[in-house]
């Protein structure tokens, strides 16, 4: 495998300075050796460190295979812990080069913060847990219910929307974390948690009781959750996209990071040729080398794998792929063509 990293070169000189710009957040990481990624402050399966303080799940996979896709190595990245109130401004300072935690997409964030959405890489949906003990089976049980929510999130419009729609009252109790709500919610001070589906499926897995506690039928929002960067860095943007992409694509190609190597040196499909860096100059195109996307497979495995590895059925988080199967399997899971 190659292990040199360089700077793609454009033909046309009126292109210099243009170039310059949209290299620069790559050119800072391979100056400072490690990607900076911003993270959830501790959600089990998606982000969160282990006992040894090694951070692991669905969301770090992501940030690992950037590294590994950059800078030849997946373990060569500073997470950073933010909450909803500070992930944002600390992605438009330069503190983190991307975000790769539950952030949903959206019309305001997309154009008034002035941020790029890379790609969707969970479909999920807002969702209410409460104590099994009350006796609740839905929602729409919910009427002067006190509930956990997490500031500065879309799942405070979401509660609003769904409570004044039905027409019921709640009492709102603010939090910051995700820890924090599992204490209120453990204490007894609030009746409901509600944030995305798989954040509930996360939490309730960490409970020392968890068929104590019941996730509600309803989805009361539509959450598209990916990876961010910041407007105007064209370059850095491509990566982080089809990074994701190829992780994606390697799935449904049935690339997986055991037989990766072995494909790599050339196959009878132009397509994993070209995702693999056998044919084509996608590397380049990126400012990165030919083994680019090899790399970033390797780090964690494919979609597919990482999805199993860290909340898949299997493990305590238990999620069905559901929305998130490959397209070709029913899902909402689709990388555009390496072409």
């Amino acid at each position: 495998m190659k292990k040199s990293i360089f700077i793609g070169a454009f033909a046309a000189t009126s292109l210099v300075a243009g170039v310059a710009q949209a290299q620069q957040t790559l050119e800072a990481i391979l100056d400072r050796g490690e990607l900076n990624c911003g993270v959830s402050t501790g959600l089990a399966g998606f982000s969160a460190p282990d006992a040894n303080g090694v951070w692991q799940g669905f969301d770090v996979a992501k940030c690992r295979a950037v590294a590994a896709a950059i800078l030849d190595d997946p373990m060569a990245v500073n997470f950073v812990p933010t909450t909803g109130q500070t992930r944002f401004s600390a992605l438009a300072s330069g503190e983190v080069d991307m975000l790769a935690r539950n952030t949903t997409w959206t019309f305001t964030r997309d154009i008034d913060l002035r941020l790029t959405f890379v790609g969707t890489n969970y479909y999920d949906g807002q969702g209410f847990m409460v104590p099994r003990e009350i006796g609740v089976s839905s929602g729409m049980e919910l009427d002067g219910a006190t509930v956990c929510i997490q500031t500065g999130t879309t799942t405070e419009l979401n509660l609003a929307d769904f409570f004044r729609a039905n027409g019921m009252e709640y009492e709102p109790v603010p939090i910051e974390t995700n820890a924090e709500a599992q204490q209120q919610y453990l204490a007894g001070a609030c009746d409901v948690y509600t944030t995305d589906v798989s954040g509930l499926a996360a939490t309730r897995a960490s409970f020392g009781e968890p068929d104590d506690h019941v996730i509600l039928p309803e989805v009361i929002s539509k959450e598209p959750l990916g990876p961010v960067v910041r407007d105007g860095d064209k370059n850095w943007e491509g990566i982080v996209r089809w990074t994701l992409f190829a992780l994606m694509a390697a799935e449904e190609l049935g690339v997986t990071s055991a037989n990766v190597e072995e494909l790599a040196q050339g196959t009878d499909s132009p397509e994993i040729n070209r995702l693999l860096g056998s044919e084509g100059d996608f590397g380049d195109m990126l400012g990165l080398d030919s083994d680019w996307a090899v790399r970033a497979i390797a780090a964690s495995g494919n979609y597919g794998e990482i999805f199993a590895a860290n909340i898949g059925e299997q493990t305590p988080i238990g999620l069905a792929r559901g929305l998130n199967a490959q397209w070709t399997q029913g899902g909402l899971i689709y990388a555009p063509p390496f072409r």
